[in-house]
């Protein structure tokens, strides 16, 4: 919950203040966030790698946070200056720790028990308490719409970034004094090498994440490079599964050919998702007013943290509907929950287009129907996101556990890749229009995201009896 109040609040910052405090336009400040949340999920790969093989995700999840306290640390005494510093830092951070969390949630359960699902959901909305939390109080901090008259307006974006630190901070204490219960799961798996040998494939590993800082930085800043990385780290890890088949079952390999599936859907409805930190965030503090149910609030606060809202109340309900069904036999599979996420986001954005209806001459619309959309969307998130977690750790054997859950945050580093390139798109079509043509070009585009992700959740829907044949019984 803590560490998701440090990333939630970070990510929702990001687009906001590199258009109004590092100068960039909406189409750069697009493709800046693509490639800066790209990176922070296509490094949840190699940490995954690295706990699988040296650190154990214990050590992994302790190391993550330390990283990520110096980079928020490092942006709240000068965001301007050390902006990409602190971003390095925190990408390399959010790699060790966000993989291996998730694995240590699907190792809690026995192979086959029917509460996977229902787990992964409670541990969603405690997720999503720190999403909620961050998300509003981090953006409205820095933009000097919240706790205005406390904190001076001259250091309120050096709050905001120091509040991620403060929050990782009581993630990390939290988890040392609750490892204690976790028995032997988590623990290195270099438990058979002397203590001299360990140490040192440790100490290399640290060393090694902190030297990749400075290329992660100029990788980022320099949205070219992102794109090279992206064309080569996808192929590469598609090969080392592939290398690794060798190793297990044709069974093993069948269903590892599923999660691969699965991953690639997942590109498809993270590309849209994700739109909530770049497209979104701009649509909202153009387009949107302060008027939510008769509260006065801010529409890059709302935007961030509804979704979160609805998660909380809606997660443990659908997580305890999933185990009725389970004990009635009427659950669906895992292939048509994936396929229903697809339908519901695909109405939560034509809710999106549809607040063109509702806008002034200005270009101002309601945030009521705004945030509608968001409620519809995250029963898709919710069809999708725990779901797929859960599956991740039920069709990888147990040696590719924390890899396997890597790759499928590397998809969402593609859905955040493309999702950064789709924004780009949609603020080069409405550059120096005025405020209601912006209006209109953006509902359009969430009007075709929405086409879209209808013609995607029928696919899949469509195919899923190939698929479960290849998952062998996993449901």
């Amino acid at each position: 919950m803590w560490e998701r109040f440090s990333f939630y609040g970070m990510r929702g910052m990001l687009v906001f203040f590199m258009i109004h405090q590092l100068s960039m336009n909406e189409k750069v400040a697009n493709l800046q966030y693509g490639a800066t949340q790209a990176f922070v999920y296509a490094f949840t790969f190699i940490g995954g790698m690295f706990a699988d093989k040296i650190l154990g995700y214990r050590r992994s999840l302790f190391w993550g946070g330390i990283l990520m306290i110096i980079g928020s640390v490092v942006l709240a005494i000068d965001p301007v200056r050390f902006f990409f510093l602190g971003i390095g830092f925190n990408i390399v951070g959010t790699g060790f720790f966000k993989p291996n969390i998730s694995t240590i949630v699907g190792r809690l359960y026995k192979e086959g028990d029917p509460r996977t699902d229902a787990g992964f959901s409670l541990f969603y909305a405690g997720v999503n308490l720190g999403a909620l939390f961050g998300g509003y109080a981090c953006i409205a901090i820095g933009k000097h719409a919240f706790l205005e008259n406390l904190i001076p307006g001259k250091l309120a974006w050096n709050v905001a970034f120091g509040l991620a630190a403060v929050f990782m901070v009581v993630s990390l204490l939290t988890f040392t004094n609750t490892q204690k219960s976790l028995g032997v799961i988590g623990l290195s798996p270099l438990q058979h090498l002397d203590s001299k040998k360990r140490l040192l494939r440790e100490i290399l590993t640290y060393i090694g994440s902190v030297a990749l800082i400075p290329v992660i930085m100029i990788m980022v800043s320099k949205t070219e490079y992102t794109d090279i990385f992206m064309y080569i780290i996808g192929p590469a890890s598609l090969l080392y599964i592939i290398y690794e088949m060798k190793n297990f079952t044709a069974a093993e390999n069948k269903k590892l050919l599923a999660a691969v599936l699965f991953m690639i859907f997942s590109i498809i409805f993270w590309a849209f998702f994700e739109q909530s930190g770049g497209s979104l965030s701009i649509f909202a503090d153009n387009n949107l007013n302060h008027n939510l149910i008769g509260f006065n609030l801010d529409p890059n606060g709302v935007n961030n943290s509804a979704n979160s809202v609805f998660v909380i109340i809606f997660a443990t309900i659908m997580g305890l509907m999933w185990v009725w069904m389970n004990k009635k036999r009427i659950e669906p599979n895992t292939i048509v929950k994936f396929g229903l996420g697809f339908l519901f986001i695909s109405g939560g954005f034509y809710v999106f287009k549809l607040t063109n209806l509702f806008s002034d001459a200005n270009g101002v619309t309601s945030l009521n129907v705004f945030t509608l959309g968001w409620l519809i969307i995250t029963f898709g998130e919710l069809c999708l996101s725990p779901i797929g977690m859960s599956v991740m750790t039920k069709l990888s054997p147990h040696k590719l556990q924390a890899v396997i859950m890597g790759m499928w945050f590397l998809a969402s580093a593609y859905g955040q890749y493309f999702a950064g390139l789709l924004g780009a798109n949609i603020a080069e079509a409405s550059e120096n229009a005025t405020n209601h043509q912006k209006l209109m070009v953006y509902t359009e585009g969430y009007g075709q995201l929405g086409l879209y992700s209808l013609i995607a959740g029928v696919v899949i829907i469509a195919a899923s009896p190939f698929i479960k044949k290849l998952m062998g019984g996993v449901k």
